[in-house]
């Protein structure tokens, strides 16, 4: 690789983003009729999407920058539609050269590469939307939430369901105590995939079937440069199990399989809506753990302590997870509806499902007459839109980094418990896991050299 990916230019950038200072607004010196100038790092699939959302919203004029992508066919397309944008396929290289002009950047690559795309922005003072989950692994996250609360910049997490009318409602509902004190919430997703047996993947629909690295090499296509893929992953050949993506998030190396993925949306609501932050235990449930694929079925239980949320003490709560095959007591028992996925608050005086789209009290009966509360969580455009809102404005965002760092340490912490084999006490303060110091081997990983 031309750079490396080493711990000490990793660390430095945390640390030279925890030595900037708050700035409210644009970053470059422009006022707040100019255009919002953008980076966008990642334009193809998920990255391309992005930049379209973030190119159409009418009431931030933005002006594209620059474009990157480790691959050479989808630069080729976005750069096409902006000929006046500086192209790279090395992110690197961006940050090396001139962002003076730059406002705020947008982060759409693989998992593995998140903190590392992130981190030079925050350093810079640059506004930062990255796509979920916000990084590989525990340390990662703490490492930009931190940087991110001492750039004092716009930041969004992308996770595009939390800007729903549908989520703020049942956050409107729990917080109001429509059900009363809620002390277990249970979050299940049908999708299985992972490491399971061929049939299993034709039948969950998974995208392809692997149970180990494989042993040949092949020739990435020649508008991929492999070597930048994988940035700070160690080196291994390329093989198409990995990619194109999300072939590569199964693979522990690049991603974190569904808990990190879906976990980042599904987990969102009960995170927002119980005001929580660190679990003080976990402990999970699956097939023996794989050295280098997360599996396609498994669980995790936190558990919460008690607290004080914005409307008082809110009680300890257990918190289940389950993804794929596995699926919460109550929905087993039948004692809720059989969505496919979904999350159930269980409160002192009902429940409340939800999933994307809809949500409903339970028992149905007993709230036929149930006046909700007014509003007070205010709907916003959209989520790119809100965080476009914030750097030229300086309002709030949802799903700022202060808030989407912890959640992603929670979800990662379930994948922790799950490749330790063990229940884990967690103390957040120091990051460490008081009862079983081996486990941290998979808060984080030492990068490339």
């Amino acid at each position: 690789m031309p750079q490396a990916f080493n711990r000490r230019s990793f660390l430095q950038s945390a640390a030279a983003g925890a030595a900037a200072l708050a700035v409210p607004k644009l970053v470059s010196g422009q006022n707040l009729n100019s255009k919002l100038n953008v980076a966008f790092i990642g334009v193809g699939g998920r990255g391309a999407s992005n930049l379209q959302s973030v190119v159409s919203f009418a009431d931030v004029p933005v002006n594209v920058v620059a474009l990157c992508d480790v691959n050479a066919r989808n630069l080729a397309q976005q750069a096409e539609r902006f000929p006046l944008a500086r192209t790279y396929q090395d992110f690197r290289k961006l940050y090396d050269d001139k962002t003076s002009d730059i406002d705020a950047v947008v982060v759409s690559t693989t998992e593995h590469t998140h903190a590392y795309a992130t981190l030079p922005a925050l350093r810079e003072k640059k506004h930062v939307y990255c796509e979920k989950p916000l990084t590989l692994n525990v340390k990662e996250a703490r490492l930009v939430t931190q940087a991110a609360a001492d750039a004092g910049v716009a930041t969004q997490m992308g996770t595009q369901i939390h800007a729903s009318s549908n989520y703020r409602r049942v956050v409107e509902l729990i917080q109001s105590g429509a059900i009363g004190p809620v002390r277990e919430a249970h979050v299940w997703v049908s999708r299985a995939w992972g490491l399971q047996s061929e049939a299993e993947a034709r039948a969950n629909g998974d995208i392809v079937s692997v149970s180990a690295r494989p042993t040949e090499s092949q020739t990435p296509p020649d508008y991929l440069d492999w070597d930048l893929w994988l940035g700070p992953a160690p080196a291994r050949p390329y093989h198409e199990v990995y990619f194109p993506g999300p072939k590569w998030y199964r693979w522990w190396d690049f991603g974190n399989g569904t808990m990190s993925d879906l976990g980042s949306h599904w987990n969102d609501l009960p995170f927002w809506a119980l005001e929580l932050d660190a679990p003080t235990t976990i402990e999970a449930f699956g097939p023996p753990p794989h050295p280098e694929i997360a599996p396609a079925s498994m669980s995790a239980i936190y558990q919460y302590d008690a607290r004080t949320g914005a409307r008082g003490p809110l009680p300890a709560v257990t918190l289940g997870w389950y993804q794929g095959t596995h699926k919460p007591k109550i929905w087993q028992d039948k004692g809720i509806p059989q969505w496919d996925s979904g999350v159930v608050f269980i409160g002192d005086k009902g429940m409340l499902l939800a999933d994307y789209g809809k949500h409903v009290l339970l028992p149905a009966d007993k709230f036929a007459d149930y006046q909700r509360p007014q509003p007070f969580i205010a709907d916003v455009p959209g989520h790119h839109e809100e965080w476009l809102l914030a750097c030229a404005n300086g309002t709030p965002t949802s799903s700022p980094f202060s808030y989407a760092g912890p959640l992603t340490e929670a979800n990662h912490l379930g994948n922790v418990a799950y490749r330790a084999g063990k229940k884990l006490e967690w103390n957040a303060a120091e990051m460490k896991i008081t009862n079983a110091p081996e486990a941290e081997q998979f808060l984080g990983r030492e990068p490339r050299a």
